[in-house]
């Protein structure tokens, strides 16, 4: 959390120096790396672990049922419109208004000016929570194994907030709040059903994450839009249908 409120503050005071074609082809670079991180975290289907808990040909199949069941039941849930909205309250609360006659006012107005924080926060809030580093990592800081993944992964969230809050603003500020009740949750799950997670259950998050990864990353390269938040229940019905397999075979 707090290496994505330095870097987010970092990133705001260089960003406000950058142009528009500067700020988007950062945000370009964010989206390839994005990709390159999800292709790292999809390859976990091919885990060998999973493939004998489930079967040769049923890991992909598992990774499908679980964006499937997570993407119906995120839509019902509306998980995307709510961390939009969440986003919006935040920054109507969190950033006083813009004089009508400040720079920003005139050059965005004020509802590209609270689009433009919405978009920061949630695309930055499911980049910092829905890789398995997060997960993973909280899980074994709870478990008492240490919290060396959760060094990695905050080195890591620090340097991603500079540059997305170059292009996005404070809206990646706001997001420290969402990694702080998803990381201390999932480290409080860790205390206290201990470790109940094999290395099939943790490789079906993994490569079902590293997809929601991969739509985010086509977010941030304007390839298309995907309501990568209506998928997040995928990241439970992974381990579940893992389990479920198992119990049927």
């Amino acid at each position: 959390m707090s290496t994505v409120l330095v870097g987010a503050s970092l990133g705001v005071l260089v960003g406000d120096r950058l142009p528009q074609r500067v700020r988007d082809t950062v945000t370009d670079c964010l989206g390839l790396v994005t990709l390159l991180i999800a292709g790292l975290s999809v390859v976990d289907v091919l885990d060998p672990a999973l493939a004998r808990a489930v079967g040769d040909q049923a890991p992909v199949l598992v990774v499908l049922g679980s964006l499937v069941l997570g993407g119906i039941t995120g839509s019902f849930l509306r998980v995307e419109d709510r961390l939009e909205g969440l986003g919006g309250w935040l920054r109507d609360r969190l950033t006083p208004p813009t004089s009508p006659d400040s720079p920003q006012h005139v050059a965005d107005g004020p509802s590209a000016a609270r689009a433009r924080f919405v978009e920061g926060f949630v695309t930055a809030s499911l980049l910092f929570c829905v890789g398995p580093l997060t997960v993973l990592g909280s899980l074994d800081d709870g478990l008492g194994r240490g919290a060396e993944q959760l060094y990695v992964k905050a080195a890591l969230d620090g340097f991603a907030a500079i540059a997305f809050a170059a292009s996005f603003g404070w809206g990646v500020a706001a997001s420290a709040l969402v990694v702080l009740v998803v990381q201390g949750g999932l480290t409080l799950v860790g205390v206290l059903v201990g470790d109940v997670l094999p290395a099939a259950h943790l490789a079906a998050l993994g490569a079902t994450g590293g997809l929601m990864l991969l739509g985010l990353g086509l977010n941030l390269l304007r390839v298309r839009r995907l309501p990568v938040g209506d998928l997040l229940p995928g990241l439970v019905a992974a381990p579940l249908l893992v389990e479920l397999l198992v119990l049927l075979r």
